[in-house]
């Protein structure tokens, strides 16, 4: 496969200023002409990175396309962010079907915990959990929970990817994809997931605390949660919160935020 001039262009300009300590805008780099890029100039690291500084600069476009180059000739991380490119609808037309495909061929590798591509294969398993848990509507991918819980299992026991052991715990404590249901299952893997600072793990392990009578402790994991949550997760955190805090006495509502700031300023 040829790379298109502009990201040959590119990619050499890159490499020159790169040589000489020079910062070089990047809308100037993929202005320019050059025929003939030596071959050692267009690894698929280095076109990988240059796809990296056209996305920052706005050009996705030119992105996509270094992107290709460098997935195709084996740089994990253009597939990755290919992928996510395709599943968020990012300077392409959304297609999770697209984005499946990507995933999936990263899932396939075999890469060992540790290694430096550990991350981009622990994502991309979660995310084929998350298809594989629905399915992908006019797609081959049917709604399969026993093949989520395949995917989210491997990057939670594998990779120890906190995303994983969360989705693993809901799955336990839901009783789906097979799993029979447990509460101590579905907590076990909650810790492990809050204990790398998830935020619905946090809450809902909280929550769980609060039900078995544990109120103090189970409220302030729940308003810690709420404080460090993304604002996509907010939502049914605060909810899940409140009612638990109108069902506390005044003395543990009080210890419990008391607590949740002491929680919230060490990091715990």
């Amino acid at each position: 496969m040829q790379i298109s001039e502009v990201v040959r262009a590119g990619l050499l300009t890159a490499v020159a200023a790169g040589a000489l300590g020079v910062a070089v805008p990047s809308a100037h780099a993929l202005d320019q002409s050059v025929i003939g890029t030596p071959q050692e100039q267009r690894s698929p690291w280095a076109v990988f990175r240059f796809g990296f500084s056209a996305y920052k600069s706005g050009h996705k476009e030119q992105a996509v396309e270094a992107y290709k180059y460098a997935a195709e000739n084996g740089q994990l991380g253009a597939r990755w962010k290919l992928a996510r490119m395709y599943a968020e609808g990012d300077g392409v037309a959304r297609n999770d079907y697209e984005a499946f495909k990507f995933f999936q061929e990263i899932a396939a590798q075999d890469v060992e915990p540790g290694s430096p591509d550990e991350s981009y294969v622990a994502d991309a398993l979660v995310a084929l959990g998350g298809y594989a848990r629905t399915g992908i509507p006019d797609s081959p991918i049917q709604a399969n929970p026993a093949a989520a819980q395949d995917y989210y299992m491997r990057a939670a026991a594998t990779y120890r990817n906190p995303n994983a052991q969360y989705e693993v715990g809901k799955m336990f404590l839901h009783g789906e994809g097979g799993m029979k249901a447990s509460l101590q299952q579905a907590a076990r893997w909650f810790q492990l997931s809050a204990e790398k600072g998830h935020a619905g793990a946090q809450a809902t392990l909280g929550n769980l605390l609060f039900q078995s009578g544990k109120a103090v402790r189970g409220l302030a994991m729940m308003t810690a949660a709420l404080e460090r949550a993304q604002p996509s997760d907010k939502g049914w955190i605060r909810g899940m919160q409140e009612e638990a805090f109108a069902l506390a006495g005044e003395a543990d509502r009080r210890t419990a935020i008391a607590l949740a700031q002491d929680m919230i300023a060490k990091g715990n």
